[in-house]
């Protein structure tokens, strides 16, 4: 008797733009509107691929801050706190807008999803945290910036906060994980990157800071095997000289070339870097694909038909 083919396992990580898209006003209402583009087209995978999602939370773990700021009567929640009520807010969102796109689809009504509270292990002796570099929250002006009490980087649409950002060593809950993955479950985990914490001897201690999300995500996929990495996000994929007269979107480059591109300055530390950086290393480590591409294409992504995909070689 042949032995039933096993579907590939597909990671989808979904960036902040995912809820908030530009010209919004972010209202929670918006944000479902804004997820059912990148998770009807999930729910459809689904009855082809095991499915993960991850995603971002730059922009809700930053108006969390803010109204930490303004608001002096209570006392303030340390960000490993609020990276962990952001896996919440956004797991649910996902989760029951997912749920009831799969409801419409009557051979995906019977699966089931999880979002799944996880924590990535990250080095306390990272030197980010003594050069925070990780944008997060709202854009400011320039001269709205200079007056701010933290600090803060320039990026392509304004200036933001930054807070240190070390990278994922390993995630906490990857047994579980790869068991919800042979249970055919969708799982929705390390939210925002998960939440940062470090080893004090058996335990674990939260650490403030905000682990890259597609760091994270490129780390969890190696770990527990997935065999399509995908970033969403919102642009069409990487491009050489963004924003300039000689901008170039790419559908293939290899590790080489993303390294010489990065080298050159072509994919920020703030935006495509990591994005790239993640591709990569998933890639260098064994990982069979690694597209970035833009959350209205995923479905053509995975069909190789849109985005930018990084290979060993050509």
């Amino acid at each position: 008797m042949k032995r039933k083919r096993e579907k590939e396992i597909l990671l989808v990580a979904l960036g902040g733009n995912a809820l908030i898209r530009k010209g919004h006003e972010a209202t929670i209402e918006e944000q479902f509107e804004t997820l059912r583009t990148p998770l009807r087209q999930i729910a459809r995978l689904s009855e082809y691929y095991r499915i993960i999602i991850t995603h971002g939370n730059g922009p809700q773990v930053g108006d969390l801050l803010l109204r930490q700021e303004c608001c002096k009567k209570i006392p303030e929640l340390p960000l490993e706190i609020l990276v962990a009520q952001t896996q919440g807010q956004i797991g649910y969102m996902i989760e029951s807008t997912l749920d009831t796109e799969m409801m419409t689809m009557r051979a995906c009504a019977h699966k089931p999803l999880v979002s799944l509270i996880s924590y990535v292990v990250v080095d306390e002796k990272d030197p980010s945290f003594k050069n925070p570099s990780k944008p997060i929250g709202s854009f400011y002006s320039k001269e709205a910036a200079a007056a701010l009490p933290f600090r803060t980087v320039k990026t392509a649409k304004g200036y933001r906060r930054v807070v240190a950002s070390p990278r994922p060593i390993t995630i906490v809950e990857k047994f579980e994980i790869k068991k919800l993955i042979e249970m055919d479950f969708i799982i929705i985990c390390c939210g925002g990157g998960g939440i940062p914490v470090i080893r004090e001897g058996r335990t674990f201690c939260g650490v403030q800071a905000v682990i890259d999300k597609d760091l994270a995500s490129a780390k969890l996929a190696e770990e527990v095997g997935v065999d399509i990495f995908m970033i969403a996000t919102d642009v069409d994929g990487a491009a050489i000289h963004y924003g300039q007269p000689g901008q170039q979107f790419l559908r293939e480059m290899t590790i080489k070339e993303a390294a010489r591109y990065l080298e050159e300055g072509h994919f920020p530390p703030g935006s495509m870097g990591p994005k790239v950086l993640s591709a990569m290393e998933f890639v260098r480590n064994g990982g069979k694909r690694a597209v970035i591409t833009s959350i209205e294409a995923i479905e053509k992504a995975v069909e190789g038909k849109a985005g930018t995909e990084i290979t060993k070689s050509i």
